[in-house]
């Protein structure tokens, strides 16, 4: 096995970078000045040296408009041992220049280089970066198993599920069999590993989520399917048990439903849903469905979205294409989540599972055995989704996982035959507390805040508190979807290598950072605060009313009213768009 080092010395020179693994007899050398890479046998080449600073990963090479700078993780936090192999998150990293002045720069070029390098801030400064040294987080057990031999022969990197590699695009340089042990590959999404105690049984409980690199970005501007059959907010859920000696998994998707559509901010609070005519949705629908078969087996669709109102006309759209696509290896199961537990009637949605629990049990689950003789591999998964992936979806899947859980801590001894996990109140708190945890960081990397709906998963009903949240959330959601998401589907872009800054960028060629708004964008703000400031003014001022200071105060609340009604009649204008990749590609 090949595994990654977690423990290094770096020593920068005018002319190198030189990573020393502590203890190892070998260096990596990184040239500043033409950006090769090798790796060579220590000798002497540090002699003398002193290290700037202790690393515990290389996570890859950045091109900014300044030139390459080196990332690399500082600090990390354990999240627990799976499978005998720690897990950690990274919890600190450094951008080293290989350039360390910016001299050579126009002042624009300077502007356009903090940008970016804040951009790349942005993406590692969230808490959702995990990674391990020797083992492969971006892979379920079930595939795990499924490999050949040889395949641990291969360096993390290498032999990693590229769906889940998010640093994957500036680890580039690194993906050689002689680097392999400098390469660490992080993944996004949701690790939670806990020691449980049930009737007196300890066991690992472990959730993963696992989100894709694959048309990643945003709520409003990552929706629906690209041509290669990769939906947005696709993330991958894996339940494991640990007990014993053995293992055992329940794997769950969730993805954007796949064809062609979006919602256009425009600071509405919820844009109506388009379906973007003059594309082939059946095409790109099969691929994705063949993919999914490809990797997981049957597919039992719960899409969740309204059957009433603007989101109707996804749902219609979905059937259909199902019903098109005539594949017998994919179900299509239609629940809406609203009308169904609308006066908080969340009891109501233990038919959709009762109706889902035939073919929960024919998938099975992934079990090894601690001889590591396979009892039986899962065969098909559910994929929910809502109009999200988020919010009703997280509260789905997590009661399909408590009914997996509760048969295979049965099926292991550990609860008694009839016993539910609603007898063990400590567990029962336990699971409930990390499925909301998972719901609110998956919501987060999506929406930038925390999920809706988290007390039915928490506590199994709405509450007040619950429901102020939510709407603090949602106030959130809107500010953010419509103000600030431009730059973060940007940060994401970059950060993944959709977009990569061409040579002489503000010099010889526009940058897309240089775009200016119309005249809209500053007029209508600058006339709307006066309009207000105006309107109080002539509301508080006057000693006494006459005829005049009340038309003075008509007049003025007419403007805030005419100048509010044009900031929404151009209000895409006003949006926060990406820069780096124009709309049109992010709708396509």
């Amino acid at each position: 096995m090949s595994d990654v080092y977690d423990d290094m010395n770096l020593f920068a020179t005018p002319e190198q970078f030189i990573i020393e693994p502590c203890g190892k007899n070998e260096l990596l050398i990184i040239d500043r000045i033409s950006g090769g890479v090798k790796v060579q046998a220590r000798t002497n080449q540090i002699q003398g040296l002193h290290p700037i600073c202790r690393i515990c990963g290389v996570l890859g090479v950045v091109k900014l408009t300044a030139g390459l700078h080196l990332v690399v993780a500082t600090h990390r936090i354990f999240v627990g041992i799976l499978n005998g192999q720690i897990i950690w998150q990274l919890a600190c990293y450094d951008i080293i220049p290989y350039i360390p002045s910016v001299t050579h720069l126009t002042m624009n070029q300077k502007k356009q280089n903090e940008t970016y390098l804040q951009m790349v801030r942005k993406n590692l400064d969230m808490p959702i970066f995990y990674f391990s040294y020797t083992y492969d987080l971006t892979h379920s057990l079930q595939r795990l198993n499924s490999m050949p031999p040889d395949f641990l022969k291969n360096g993390m990197l290498d032999r990693a599920d590229e769906r889940f590699v998010w640093n994957g695009h500036i680890l580039k340089n690194f993906k050689c069999p002689e680097m392999r042990r400098f390469a660490l590959p992080l993944m996004v999404g949701f690790v939670s590993i806990n020691q449980a105690n049930v009737n007196g049984y300890s066991f690992v409980w472990t959730i993963i989520s696992r989100r894709s690199v694959n048309r990643a970005g945003t709520r409003l501007f990552s929706r629906g399917i690209d041509d290669n059959g990769n939906c947005a907010n696709y993330v991958e859920t894996e339940q494991i048990v640990e007990y014993d000696g053995e293992r055992i998994s329940f794997v769950q998707t969730r993805g954007s439903i796949p064809g062609y559509w979006r919602q256009t901010p425009n600071l509405r609070y919820k844009p109506p849903p388009e379906i973007v005519e003059g594309k082939d949705h059946l095409t790109a629908c099969a691929k994705h469905f063949d993919g999914q078969f490809m990797m997981y087996g049957r597919q039992v669709i719960i899409n969740l979205i309204d059957h009433r109102g603007p989101e109707d006309v996804l749902e219609k759209f979905y059937s259909s294409l199902i019903q098109q696509l005539n594949n017998p290896a994919v179900r299509y199961e239609a629940f809406d989540f609203h009308a169904e537990c609308r006066k908080m009637r969340f009891d109501r949605l233990n038919i959709l599972v009762d109706r889902l629990a035939h073919e929960q049990d024919e998938f099975s689950i992934f079990h090894l055995h601690k001889d590591g003789t396979l009892l039986s591999s899962q065969e098909g998964v559910f994929r929910t989704n809502c109009i999200d992936c988020l919010d009703r979806t997280n509260v789905v899947q997590s009661m399909l996982a408590k009914r997996s859980l509760t048969n295979i801590l049965t099926k292991l001894g550990i609860l008694h035959s009839g016993q539910s996990l609603s007898s063990t109140p400590s567990f029962e708190m336990l699971f409930k507390s990390v499925w909301s945890d998972n719901a609110d960081l998956i919501a987060t990397q999506y929406t930038g805040t925390g999920a809706l709906k988290t007390d039915v998963t928490r506590i199994g009903k709405r509450t007040k508190a619950g429901l102020l949240k939510d709407g603090v959330n949602a106030l959130q959601r809107y500010y953010l979807n419509n103000f600030c998401d431009g730059f973060r589907q940007d940060s994401i872009d970059f950060f993944l290598g959709n977009y990569v800054i061409p040579e002489g960028e503000g010099l010889v060629i526009p940058s897309p950072l240089d775009t200016s708004r119309g005249w809209k964008y500053g007029t209508f703000p600058s006339v709307l605060m006066f309009a207000v400031a105006m309107f109080f003014a002539s509301a508080i001022l006057p000693q006494e009313y006459n005829t005049e200071n009340l038309l003075f105060l008509l007049f003025w609340g007419a403007m805030v009213g005419v100048t509010t009604a044009g900031i929404f009649r151009y209000g895409s204008e006003f949006v926060d768009w990406p820069r780096l990749r124009p709309p049109t590609h992010i709708d396509a």
